[in-house]
C-alpha cells in the first residue's frame, strides 16, 4: 500500500535464465565450410521464420546420462566459470549432453562414436543413439560462446554455444524427413558465406562472427582460445570473455 492508502502495483518478478545449449555442427567441403541450421516455424512465438542452430533448454536427466568420454578439462572449467548458482561438473556435463540431444530431436542427426553403448539405460529421448549404437562423446565439442537473455524478455536462457566437426565422429543423417510439427524445417548444411544474407537472430549472427574469427586464429578449433560471453545489461549486452 502507498502512504495514501492506494494499492501499489506489484513489481514484476525477474525471470531466472534457464540453462540451454546450442550446437554448431561444422562440415568441411571442397566448396567451403558449412553449418547445420534449420528454419523455425512461422507460428512459433519466439523468433519465427529465422534460421537457427539446433538447441534448447537443459533437461534434468541430461546430467545423469552415461557418456563415452566427458568434456575436456578446459571446456569443463569454462562451463563452470561464472555459472549461475552452485557450479558443478554435472551441470557442465548436462549442457553438452543437451546440445547433442536437442540436435537429434530437431534435425534427426545422431552424432557420436559408433559401436558404443550406455552403461545404464538412458531415458526414451536418447533412443536414436541406442538404436544406432552411438555413444555420447563430449570431448569433441568446443565452447564458442555464451549469452544470457536480457532481463525484461518474456523468456530467458543462459545459453552456451558449442561447435563440433561433423567428420570427427560418425554423423548419422536422418532416416526420414523432419516431421511437420517439429520446431525446425528446411534442415540442411548451409555455407557460412550464405548465412550473411539469411534471416538470423542477432545473437546467431554474433556467434557466427565469433566462430569465423576463432577459425582464423585456430583452424582446428582446439578450444584453447577464450570464448565471447554476452552478459545482459538492461535491454542489451556487455561483451566479456570466458
Amino acid at each position: 500500500m502507498s502512504e495514501k492508502g492506494v494499492p501499489t502495483a506489484a513489481k514484476p518478478k525477474t525471470l531466472v535464465p534457464r540453462d540451454a545449449a546450442t550446437l554448431l555442427v561444422l562440415d568441411r567441403t571442397l566448396s567451403g565450410l558449412h553449418v547445420l541450421m534449420g528454419k523455425r516455424r512461422d507460428d512459433l512465438a519466439f523468433n519465427p521464420g529465422a534460421y537457427v542452430f539446433p538447441g534448447g533448454a537443459v533437461d534434468p536427466e541430461d546430467g545423469l546420462v552415461s557418456v563415452v568420454r566427458g568434456p575436456t578439462e578446459r571446456t569443463e572449467q569454462r562451463l563452470c566459470d561464472r555459472m549461475r548458482g552452485k557450479p558443478s561438473r554435472r551441470r557442465a556435463k548436462a549442457l553438452l549432453v543437451a546440445a547433442l540431444r536437442e540436435t537429434v530431436e530437431e534435425t534427426g542427426y545422431v552424432i557420436g562414436p559408433v559401436g558404443s553403448s550406455f552403461a545404464k539405460a538412458p531415458p526414451e529421448v536418447f533412443s536414436p543413439f541406442v538404436e544406432r549404437q552411438v555413444g555420447l562423446d563430449l570431448s569433441l565439442m568446443t565452447l564458442v560462446g555464451r549469452a544470457i537473455t536480457p532481463v525484461k524478455r518474456p523468456r530467458r536462457f543462459d545459453a552456451r554455444f558449442f561447435a563440433l566437426w561433423a567428420d570427427a565422429a560418425v554423423t548419422h543423417a536422418p532416416s526420414s524427413p523432419v516431421p511437420p510439427d517439429n520446431e525446425l524445417s528446411d534442415v540442411r548444411f548451409i555455407s557460412l558465406e550464405a548465412t550473411l544474407d539469411m534471416n538470423l537472430h542477432h545473437m546467431t549472427k554474433a556467434m557466427l562472427k565469433a566462430l569465423n574469427e576463432r577459425l582464423d586464429r585456430d583452424p582446428k578449433l582446439t578450444g584453447e582460445l577464450p570464448a565471447p560471453f554476452y552478459v545482459p545489461v538492461g535491454d542489451t549486452h556487455r561483451l566479456e570473455s570466458i
